[in-house]
């Protein structure tokens, strides 16, 4: 079946503006990688590590790489690994400087009998906007997650709620009701201030999307040290040519996940390079954890259908196939819908992680994406989504 594909994208070589895909040999489904900042991933090792301008992201949390695409996000943290502040103690709390097992450096926070250690911070946000805090965890010793970060604004709590990833990172979001907010991360902030307690912590990040935009999410760390600073959006983009694509037949097969299930719109599409003709999957703001796909010829809709899955924050495959008068749409080993009325585009020559029209920006993660330029049939449809 792999024999029949024109272009394979199986997320390993790179480099500066350029990931390299593995079909065709010559180079034509090599994607333009643009993003105007540094920014970091989980390299192989599961250590964080900062990438250059322009470099896609080959990331490795969860042991398989995948490529890593997000939008643009600000830190108001000045001092992700808190080296700039100084922590507030009481009793037998205190704070060292330590390395987590992620490579980052931080604090190492604790006590012993009793007391507390936090470091507060305060920032200036926009009333109404919601933000996304977040710090790794290492060791984390003797306390509970609702008494580890606490976020209060002129004495009034937040609406707020943790969790502890399983990559060891916690966050939380919460919608800004003043314009001065106070974030409290360590031990002992509000209560449950006896017993040995400890833990370390780095890669604080208190995110914002820009001036004014919600940050509904956490994404990769932004790294800090004295200053605020903003990582640029992931775009990726201009892969193959029309000797790739068949305006008659063919199959997109991808296997993505989300970073959040946010009812946004977030698309990947062949497309004839203005949006005319395309065929594009997609996340949907139809409801949540919904897969979508459409297809257009001559601007006309001919073909669209969607699917619920249980989390579009995990993997899922996804598949279309097209051909007149027969449109198949498969996710995780079943058939999901299917459409036998219908023409297919004209014109395709590029494949984007977008709609193909320099919208809707695909920010997720991907792990493979494969073009077949003829028709598969439902055996080999299954297999492939399985």
């Amino acid at each position: 079946m792999y024999d029949k594909a024109s272009l394979a994208l199986i997320p390993s070589g790179y480099k500066d503006s350029e990931l390299y895909s593995v079909l065709p040999a010559n180079g034509d489904g090599d994607f333009e990688h643009i993003r105007t900042s540094t920014a970091t991933r989980v390299n192989k090792d599961g250590l964080i590590e900062s990438v250059a301008i322009d470099t896609p992201r080959l990331d490795y949390t969860g042991n398989c790489p995948h490529l890593l695409l997000e939008p643009q996000r600000r830190n108001l943290f000045a001092d992700s690994d808190l080296s700039g502040l100084s922590p507030t103690t009481s009793g037998d709390g205190a704070a060292t400087n330590t390395v987590l097992s992620n490579g980052l450096t931080g604090k190492k926070i604790s006590i012993t009998s009793s007391g507390r250690v936090f470091y507060s911070i305060t920032t200036t946000c926009v009333i109404g906007t919601q933000y996304t805090v977040s710090c790794y965890v290492d060791e984390f010793v003797g306390a509970t997650e609702s008494n580890f970060i606490d976020i209060t604004t002129g004495g009034n709590n937040e609406d707020f709620s943790t969790s502890l990833l399983t990559n060891g990172r916690m966050q939380g979001t919460f919608t800004a009701t003043a314009t001065s907010v106070q974030i409290r991360i360590g031990i002992g902030t509000t209560s449950n201030r006896t017993g040995t307690k400890s833990a370390k912590i780095s890669g604080v990040q208190l995110e914002d999307g820009s001036s004014g935009v919600d940050a509904t999410f956490a994404t990769s760390l932004i790294q800090t040290t004295g200053i605020i600073k903003t990582r640029s959006a992931d775009i990726c983009s201009d892969s193959g040519t029309s000797a790739e694509f068949n305006d008659s037949e063919g199959v997109l097969f991808v296997e993505i996940a989300a970073l959040a299930d946010d009812v946004t719109s977030r698309r990947i599409s062949i497309s004839d390079g203005g949006g005319s003709n395309r065929l594009e999957i997609f996340y949907s703001t139809a409801s949540n954890n919904r897969i979508s796909f459409q297809v257009r010829s001559g601007n006309l809709l001919e073909a669209s259908m969607g699917y619920n899955v249980t989390d579009i924050t995990n993997f899922n495959k996804v598949a279309v196939k097209y051909k007149q008068n027969d449109f198949q749409f498969w996710i995780n080993g079943e058939q999901v819908g299917t459409d036998n009325n219908g023409n297919t585009p004209t014109g395709l020559n590029t494949l984007r992680f977008e709609d193909g029209s320099g919208g809707n920006d695909f920010y997720g993660k991907c792990k493979q994406l494969i073009y077949f330029n003829e028709a598969l049939s439902n055996s080999e449809l299954q297999t492939l989504t399985s």
